[in-house]
């Protein structure tokens, strides 16, 4: 009986050092990223698709690939200030006259918040608001395909919102 008393004391008190698992719930906000729309410059209230358009990080190869959309979502550094992509359109034509690249830098701050110890940390970013972005050519300078570009929101904190409006 004595037996029988500490094994069931011994199995009471392991038991009791379990903790609940740890899984961030599909529906809790992560870090935001950035959403830019596309525009006709010609008729700039009318949304324009992109074609073949990809997005490659500095310091990449490859990159995120987008087409027939008029908005997309580009993440941005979380170490850093500053992001660097290169905005490539008609990407992979056997044109390769039509072939265009703009270089786009975006300036930030960034905030980071505790979400919970199973899902980690949320970076928020807020675009400067001097100068949110740099807009150059590629490092072969042909004609600039971004005409223009509109700060709509510099608080990015969700991707519900337009953050950019990109006219081309």
């Amino acid at each position: 009986m004595k037996k029988l008393l500490i094994l069931l004391v011994a199995v009471a008190w392991s038991s009791s050092s379990c903790e609940k698992d740890d899984i961030c719930d599909s529906a809790t906000s992560t870090t935001p990223r950035m959403a830019i729309d596309f525009y006709d410059i010609t008729n700039p209230s009318l949304a324009k698709n992109v074609t073949n358009l990809v997005i490659v990080g500095e310091g990449l190869e490859t990159g995120l690939r987008f087409n027939g959309i008029s908005k997309i979502l580009i993440p941005l550094k979380t170490t850093t200030d500053i992001t660097k992509y290169r905005f490539i359109l008609n990407y992979g034509s056997t044109d390769t006259s039509i072939i265009n690249e703009d270089n786009l830098e975006f300036h930030y701050a960034r905030s980071n918040f505790f979400i919970s110890r199973a899902c980690g940390f949320k970076s928020i970013f807020i675009l400067d608001s001097e100068n949110p972005y740099t807009l150059t050519d590629a490092a072969e300078p042909d004609q600039m395909w971004i005409q223009n570009i509109t700060l709509v929101q510099p608080n990015i904190l969700t991707e519900d919102e337009t953050h950019l409006k990109i006219y081309f």
